[in-house]
């Protein structure tokens, strides 16, 4: 009987073994375990959807590794996703950044450059001729893009209040083309969303993202006032990944956008034209500006859920 059982137990703990063995995680990068991109459907997510596809077949030819590319609906997803390590890669916007890496070590490698600058700036838009500076938005109605949107929403409330304006109803409108929507609509007097200086194909602000839509957006809706400058938003990295990888795909990512079909979509998701290396303490004074205003986009964004 003793032999017995001793035999049982024997085959238990190989079938253990067998069994840890068979389900051992594949290597990042292959085929059954892919490196995985996130974006933040910050414009239509078609479009994320359809130039993602192509910055995937790219990496697949020209580096070793496979890839998967996933769109979810916020910001905070993202993070949670890196907190998960469900996440390896990510284009976040700068709050959500700052979240990322306090939360979960995230790493902000390259940054993005848009018209050859690597900082933006947030607008206060509204219909033409409807008021004569930001005072007379004391008040009014105002879109918001959303809770974690730097430039959508703590750049341009910081501004706000240092100005002395007090808002009257306030919406987040969670994409910055919804913002622009909401005011040529009437829905709200007036927004705020990112802005990018005009080059030679036209407006690159957020303007842009509804002109197919309403073609005359630019004659209907104006900009009020700009903001100071911030630096751009990151292509973020797990803390996990190893150091030879993350050098890998930093340099795959700057030579892709060297590419026309590269160029076009990086141009077509996020309004870049480059990418620039950048460091942590790049962003030391956004995590300054996001005290001042003293808010917590993270719980405003669990208490939208």
């Amino acid at each position: 009987m003793r032999s017995l059982k001793h035999t049982t137990l024997v085959s238990l703990l190989t079938l253990a073994v067998l069994t840890a063995c068979t389900f051992k995680k594949a290597e990042l990068g292959s085929s059954e375990n892919p490196i995985k991109i996130f974006f933040v459907p910050s414009v239509d997510a078609k479009v994320i959807d359809s130039n993602s596809k192509i910055l995937k077949q790219w990496l697949e030819a020209n580096t070793p590794y496979k890839f998967q590319i996933l769109i979810p609906q916020s910001y905070i997803a993202v993070v949670e996703a890196f907190g998960a390590k469900r996440a390896d890669i990510a284009s976040l916007n700068t709050f959500g950044y700052l979240l990322a890496n306090e939360k979960y070590g995230a790493e902000a490698r390259l940054r993005l450059i848009r018209n050859g600058r690597d900082t933006y700036q947030a607008q206060i838009i509204a219909k033409k001729g409807r008021f004569k500076g930001i005072a007379d938005l004391v008040g009014k109605s105002f879109a918001f893009v959303d809770p974690a949107s730097i430039s959508g929403y703590i750049l341009p409330l910081k501004f706000l209040t240092d100005a002395g304006v007090k808002l009257g109803e306030t919406k987040f409108a969670m994409k910055h083309d919804n913002v622009v929507s909401m005011i040529y609509q009437g829905q709200v007097d007036a927004g705020a969303t990112f802005y990018s200086p005009a080059d030679e194909e036209g407006i690159q602000d957020a303007r842009r993202l509804v002109k197919t839509q309403f073609p005359d957006v630019i004659e209907k809706i104006e900009i009020l006032k700009l903001t100071q400058d911030i630096p751009s938003d990151p292509i973020v990295f797990a803390k996990e990944l190893p150091e030879e990888l993350k050098t890998t795909l930093v340099a795959a990512f700057v030579k892709y956008v060297q590419t026309p079909e590269g160029k076009a979509a990086v141009k077509k998701i996020s309004g870049a034209d480059s990418f620039a290396p950048v460091k942590d303490s790049d962003y030391n004074g956004v995590r300054e500006m996001i005290k001042s205003t003293k808010t917590n986009p993270e719980e405003l964004l669990k208490a939208k859920k």
